[in-house]
C-alpha cells in the first residue's frame, strides 16, 4: 500500500521533507502513478514551477510528501 496521505491529488495543500530540517509547504501541481510508487510535482514558495518528490511504496523513509495537517 502507498503512505500518500489520503490519494493526494492536484490542488492539495502539502508539506515536504527537504535537506532542511523543517517541512516546505507547498501545492500538488501533477501526480503521476508508478509501479514503485507515486511522483507529486510540488509548487514550492522558492520554485513556483514546482519540484519533483517520490514517495516510495511501504517505506516510511521513503515518504517525502504528506498532506498538510490543518489545526
Amino acid at each position: 500500500m502507498i503512505n500518500d496521505g489520503g490519494n493526494m491529488k492536484v490542488n492539495d495543500l502539502v508539506t515536504v521533507k527537504t535537506d532542511g530540517e523543517l517541512r516546505r509547504e507547498g501545492v500538488i501541481l501533477a501526480v503521476e502513478e508508478f509501479n514503485e510508487g507515486i511522483m507529486y510535482l510540488v509548487a514550492l514558495d522558492d520554485y513556483p514551477a514546482g519540484v519533483w518528490f517520490f514517495n516510495e511504496i511501504d517505506s516510511r523513509d521513503g515518504t517525502f510528501v504528506e498532506l498538510r495537517q490543518v489545526r
